[in-house]
Order: C-alpha cells, then structure tokens, then sequence
C-alpha cells in the first residue's frame, strides 16, 4: 500500500494557509510530521493535500535560501 503524502512529498494544511506549503520530513502511522515555512507540526495525512506547483515552487525555493544561509540539509 503507498503511504499518502510520503516523506519528501511537498503538501499544504486542506483547512487553513496559516502554516504554508511545506515538506514531509516524517510518517508515524497516520499522521506526517511537516516542516512548514513557519512552523514543524504534526498533522493527519487526511488533513493534507498535494501544494499545487506554485507552492511548491515556494517551498523549494525557501530551502535552497535555508540551506545556502546555514548549510546543512533541510
């Protein structure tokens, strides 16, 4: 069975755009743990939905500044 919204899929929040698009950096059973643009945050897979490619577009953008300011992989 695929696991929905997998680690390293980009997803954004189905409820809210508070958090941002972000990345799963984690499964644990039905929930994803998501770093967001400003936030880490555990959410329910249901709650989530694929970023569209604009969001996307964003997120990656943000972790290559990310990872060009402070190295590392985020």
């Amino acid at each position: 069975m695929e696991t929905p919204h997998g680690p390293g899929s980009f997803v954004a929040h189905t409820g809210t755009d508070v958090y941002g698009p972000g990345k799963v950096i984690g499964v644990d059973g039905r929930h994803r743990r998501v770093r967001f643009v400003r936030y880490v945050a555990t959410v329910r897979a249901e709650d989530l939905r694929a970023a569209s490619a604009g969001e996307t577009r964003e997120i990656q953008a943000r972790l290559r500044a990310r990872k060009a300011r402070y190295g590392g992989e985020w």
